[in-house]
């Protein structure tokens, strides 16, 4: 098996990672590296989601044929809600359209933010950082706060890439710069209008109460959502199961990925996540019969 995965494909009953990014947007791994990494882990499939990007799917597509592993082309979009931001997974994503339209407009606003945040980090905040390094360290596209952490680290600024999140970089704190988002109903209705799926990203990541979740899962779904990502890299296997259910009472698939950053994430890998990610094939399978729907 090789290539990019289409709607009409079948999969053998193995181990799949349906969330993983790269240095397009804002992981330490190349495209082509990721595909190697999944099928060195196991893995009969793997998605690419970086955030608002589609560029490395080419580069991701044309490795995984080479090792014979499928990518499942897609970007994960940060979307707008009232308590702060939800992440939705779109997959089986293709060149053109009114999808790939609105993400490069999301990518110019994104440099924007970026440009405004490195003059707080440098100019009003005093730290040793530049644009060049950062654009460095992502590789000269793709920039996202974790480039900005490493180079933090790397300066001595702090000990880690969690406590640069932790002291300038996080949501409330001094370097951080807010960036434009979609609402999670336009990144639903594009997906639909591109042939493709939306997923909801690690849903606890929202902090809801368990009602305000379960409501806000219901309205997702009946607006088109097509999964909800249950089996990821960082949940205990009790929260696995809740998200599992709380999907299933809702009519979506149950999903799952690894949230692959590399370094950015030592502690999540390709199709192994933490070492106990075990998402089935059949969750692929059921995704691509929901497309069109």
């Amino acid at each position: 098996m090789s290539g990019v995965c289409g709607a009409g494909g079948s999969f053998p009953s193995t181990v799949i990672d349906l969330h993983t990014h790269s240095t397009v947007s804002d992981g330490s791994d190349p495209p082509g590296r990721v595909a190697e990494l999944a099928q060195m882990n196991g893995c009969s499939a793997f998605a690419l989601t970086d955030h608002d990007r589609m560029d490395g799917l080419e580069a991701a597509g044309k490795r995984a044929a080479e090792v014979g592993v499928e990518l499942v082309p897609g970007c994960e979009i940060s979307c707008e809600v009232p308590k702060g931001t939800m992440h939705v997974l779109i997959y089986f994503v293709e060149p053109g359209g009114r999808l790939e339209a609105e993400l490069v407009r999301l990518q110019d606003a994104r440099d924007t933010r970026n440009a405004r945040m490195l003059q707080r980090l440098s100019e009003e905040l005093g730290l040793p950082i530049t644009a060049e390094e950062v654009e460095a360290e992502a590789g000269g596209k793709g920039v996202g706060r974790p480039h900005v952490a490493a180079v933090l680290v790397r300066k001595g600024v702090v000990s880690s890439i969690q406590e640069a999140f932790d002291r300038f970089l996080a949501k409330g704190q001094p370097g951080y710069v807010d960036k434009e988002r979609l609402y999670p109903e336009q990144a639903i209705k594009l997906a639909r209008e591109s042939n493709a799926v939306a997923v909801l990203a690690h849903p606890l990541s929202l902090g809801l109460e368990p009602g305000e979740l379960d409501r806000t899962v219901s309205e997702l779904a009946e607006l088109g959502l097509a999964g909800a990502e249950a089996i990821y890299g960082r949940y205990t296997p009790e929260e696995r199961r809740g998200v599992a259910d709380l999907a299933r009472r809702h009519g979506l698939v149950v999903t799952g990925g690894s949230d692959h950053h590399g370094t950015y994430k030592p502690d999540l890998q390709v199709g192994i996540g933490k070492g106990d990610l075990d998402v089935p094939d059949s969750a692929l399978e059921e995704l691509a019969a929901r497309r069109g729907a």
